[in-house]
């Protein structure tokens, strides 16, 4: 089974790769970007078939090392 892992910072977290990334992109010509926010998206491939226990590690691998839960937020999609 596929996994994917979404991290975004929360709200109100500053994100200095974000604004490096905007003002890149409006030196480059793309001044209709308002705002950036950077992030990370992890794919897994696990062993385990049943969703709700893959839901429910891969929860706990987020909140133990994949995201900084205290300023980021995290999202999972499991594929099939």
């Amino acid at each position: 089974m596929k996994a994917r892992v979404h991290v975004t910072l929360k709200n109100g977290v500053l994100d200095p790769q974000g604004k490096a990334i905007g003002d890149a992109l409006h030196r480059l010509g793309f001044p209709e970007v308002e705002e950036v926010r950077q992030g990370k998206f992890i794919e897994l491939d696990l062993t385990d078939g049943d969703p709700a226990t893959a839901k429910a590690r891969l929860d706990e691998m987020c909140r133990k090392l994949l995201a900084n839960t205290v300023i980021e937020n995290y999202r999972v999609e499991l594929l099939g």
